[in-house]
């Protein structure tokens, strides 16, 4: 008898392990597509809206300066463009990494 609880013990325990790694792979994957869905909309706009902007196509070396740097290195053409950004679509609630990374895009 011992041997058939501890065998159902080890099948429950199997199960629910499963059953919370399932729930954790689902909820990271949402985590991750509404984050992604918010930096191509980011993305979108900014690219669309800024493409022909003097300011902003300008700051593409300092964009990618802080990209690669993790916001380490903050240049001031980015600042220019991230201000300039801000001010003319304050609708917009990006990070500053997401304007850079949508400003390499353009």
């Amino acid at each position: 008898m011992s041997r058939l609880r501890l065998l159902s013990a080890a099948a429950l325990l199997a199960v629910a392990a499963n059953s919370h790694a399932t729930s954790f792979i689902v909820t990271t994957d949402a985590v991750v597509n509404a984050l992604k869905a918010t930096s191509d909309a980011t993305t979108d706009v900014v690219s669309s809206s800024f493409k022909d902007n003097k300011i902003v196509r300008e700051a593409r070396d300092d964009a990618a300066s802080f990209v690669a740097s993790e916001g380490a290195i903050r240049g001031v053409k980015l600042e220019s463009a991230l201000d300039y950004i801000r001010h003319q679509a304050p609708q917009l609630a990006a990070t500053d990494a997401q304007l850079a990374q949508a400003i390499l895009t353009i």
